[in-house]
């Protein structure tokens, strides 16, 4: 385990930024999640700390050494992969043998079995250690990847959105396993995805990214709850955010152009007509998806759900967030 650290770190591919200037501190046994859409700068994040890419210009630091000229092997990083990265051949014990036995590891026999065994029953795969790869479902085989990496006992692991591929029960399984499994180690994991609910499940710390830009960095509550821009409020929270203009509902101060509304932040009996367009009932809650204008909102309807398809609602805002006209978050203001 070790804490990382990016100092003004980027990376660009031709004419295309990928990374601009990050500064990033990854603390001793957190479990940081990088957050953002395809092509801000993820996964060319992840491979600069490993290696597999050199930075243009800025440093990272593992453990307090500066590991800029270090080929991936020196820097004691162990990668989880989207695909399984499984040799079919072998089994599940020798798959997760296989890292262990490298020269540059120098792994006793004895200390091999007693990591497989270990790490087998971290991951609950002890009964499949003698089945071949090919003899496994795709949950099972993201298990022994990410088995793979945990039998090294690295300074980091690096993770490479290792869920995307699986169906969402198994998604939802495998995150609470990651969690379980961060928890046990008291490793220090580096988690990289697009996904929302990922973040918000797993992380001690979310790191959003624009563009290649580190935007915000903080704890899942505190970025949801406290987003520094219209584009941060968006990416964590389901349903989404509501964003609307900032007259909608009152005069402001002036200076907030857009409001951003959570749906659990909008109640109902006062303030301005909305039409109910369409109800989804999910169980443990209903939304309410609602018509102001050419504005469309969602919401959280109150217990019991009054309200149909076709009805007219009142409704306000609950401690909406600010925005100025560039995006930017407003502390302070209130409607």
């Amino acid at each position: 385990m070790a804490e990382v650290v990016l100092s003004g770190l980027s990376k660009s591919f031709g004419r295309e930024a990928a990374v601009i200037d990050m500064n990033m501190t990854i603390d001793n046994g957190s479990f940081v999640v990088l957050l953002g859409p395809t092509g801000a700068g993820k996964t060319t994040t992840l491979r600069l700390i490993s290696g597999l890419e050199q930075a243009d210009s800025g440093s990272v630091s593992i453990d307090g050494r500066v590991v800029n000229t270090e080929t991936p092997a020196q820097r004691d990083v162990a990668m989880v992969f989207q695909q399984y990265s499984l040799y079919p051949h072998l089994s599940v014990r020798n798959n997760l043998a296989f890292p262990l036995r490298s020269p540059i590891l120098n792994t006793s026999k004895s200390e091999i079995e007693r990591k497989v065994q270990e790490v087998a029953e971290i991951l609950q795969i002890t009964g499949k250690l003698d089945n071949k790869a090919t003899e496994l479902s795709g949950g099972e085989m993201q298990r022994v990847s990410i088995g793979r990496a945990l039998v090294r006992d690295p300074a980091i692991y690096l993770m490479d959105e290792p869920l995307s591929s699986l169906d969402a029960r198994l998604r939802a399984d495998l995150r609470i396993e990651l969690k379980r499994i961060h928890a046990d180690l008291g490793s220090t994991l580096l988690y990289v995805t697009h996904d929302q609910i990922e973040a918000m499940t797993m992380a001690t710390h979310v790191g959003v990214l624009e563009a290649g830009k580190l935007v915000q960095f903080g704890s899942p509550r505190d970025i949801y709850e406290n987003p520094n821009s219209v584009y941060v409020a968006g990416r964590l929270g389901l349903p989404r955010i509501n964003i609307l203009p900032a007259d909608m509902f009152a005069a402001t101060s002036g200076r907030a152009s857009t409001i951003g509304l959570r749906p659990e932040h909008i109640s109902y009996g006062e303030g301005i007509d909305a039409q109910v367009k369409r109800v989804e009932h999910l169980g443990d809650q209903t939304r309410l998806h609602l018509q102001v204008g050419e504005h469309a909102i969602t919401a959280l309807s109150p217990a019991g759900n009054p309200y149909q398809a076709g009805s007219t609602v009142k409704i306000q805002p609950m401690n909406p967030l600010c925005f100025d006209e560039h995006g930017d978050r407003i502390a302070g203001i209130t409607l």
